[in-house]
């Protein structure tokens, strides 16, 4: 079993960001959506009450910080096709795709959504 369940995030300005979110989500495979009044629910195709999901909300006060939340990618090409899902929603790429010296085969993308909250996109065989 995946032991990943859920990321709740929050952004400050839920208008700016949206746009950006309905682009990249589905692109990682939340392709589900059950948004409320206050949250934006992005789930996987798993079965319910099991499957992932990334729900976002607004915050006013919220800054963006040190920390980075990582997503798997199948393999090189598909960082490089997120990455281009990437800039053409708006987001910011900070370096790659390209390898780092992680490990031999640590071919990432770092970027930024439009509020600044960070991510990476990664693909290594060891």
């Amino acid at each position: 079993m995946n032991k990943f369940s859920h990321i709740d995030l929050r952004v400050p300005d839920l208008a700016r960001v949206l746009p950006f979110y309905e682009k990249l989500l589905p692109a990682l495979g939340f392709t589900r959506t059950f948004h409320s009044a206050n949250w934006r629910v992005f789930a996987s195709e798993d079965e319910l009450p099991s499957a992932s999901y990334f729900a976002i909300t607004e915050d006013p006060g919220h800054r963006p910080n040190g920390n980075l939340v990582g997503f798997w990618a199948e393999d090189r090409a598909e960082v490089d096709r997120l990455a281009e899902v990437v800039r053409e929603a708006g987001g910011t790429i900070r370096s790659g795709p390209q390898l780092f010296p992680i490990s031999p085969t640590y071919y990432a993308v770092f970027f930024e959504d439009p509020c600044g909250n960070a991510y990476e996109i990664v693909h290594r065989l060891n």
